[in-house]
């Protein structure tokens, strides 16, 4: 996999969602009263995660998830809940360190790993079931394609991710950003058509053993992104 790019932009979002925006986040992420615009992204991001959840077994006993950008841990909880062992990686050890505080007394702490990383460590082993929400939508098409392959050389089972679809919208988001001073951005959203996307996972010789199963688009409020499910042949 070339390094280059990904390093670059891993770097920006550790330095954002564990400084800059760690106390937003968790707020966010909460049930605390949130503005209407946060109260759109809150409600896109339910919707989300409960799709990617269903896409997963009803009975995870016996089977290994990474939660690649696990956030505050609010999916991980849930696949813990249905017998999964999980490993939840995330940059922002701020994050992490909430989603150990958030974690329920239902929960055996021994279900949930969470770590603060790189979710491309070859350390973290093997899996049967990936899921990345929104963790992959700040990089750029061919690093999205290559973290998929890398992902994939360790995953028996699926892989279900998101990505920023190419709107007119968050096109125009994309570019307004662009004027910003560089200190008061957010690491850039990269729109990706899913038809370009597709393109590319289909030509990279790493994921012939792979292909694309259910999609899904969540639009709510200030909140685009799309589902992608991922499948061994």
């Amino acid at each position: 996999m070339a390094l280059g790019s990904y390093i670059e932009r891993r770097g920006e979002l550790e330095t954002y969602f564990d400084r800059t925006a760690a106390d937003t986040w968790a707020k966010l992420t909460s049930d605390a009263p949130v503005s209407g615009i946060r109260a759109t992204v809150r409600a896109g991001r339910d919707e989300m995660r409960n799709t990617l959840l269903s896409w997963l077994p009803a009975d995870m006993t016996g089977t290994r998830l990474l939660d690649a950008g696990c956030g505050t841990g609010a999916l991980s909880i849930a696949a813990a809940r249905r017998g999964a062992k999980v490993l939840a990686i995330d940059l922002s050890p701020t994050l992490v360190g909430v989603a150990r505080e958030r974690l329920p007394e239902d929960i055996d702490p021994a279900a949930i790993d969470f770590r603060s990383g790189d979710m491309l460590d070859p350390q973290l082993g093997e899996f049967d079931f990936v899921v990345a929400m929104d963790s992959l939508i700040h990089y750029l098409p061919h690093d999205i394609c290559r973290i998929l392959a890398t992902l994939a050389s360790r995953t028996r089972q699926s892989m279900a991710v998101t990505f920023a679809p190419k709107t007119p919208a968050l096109a125009l988001m994309h570019f307004v950003g662009g004027f910003f001073p560089r200190a008061d951005r957010a690491p850039a959203i990269e729109p990706v058509s899913e038809k370009t996307l597709l393109k590319l996972i289909s030509e990279d010789q790493a994921l012939q053993q792979w292909q694309p199963g259910r999609t899904h688009r969540v639009s709510s409020g200030f909140y685009t992104s799309q589902a992608l499910e991922m499948i061994r042949r």
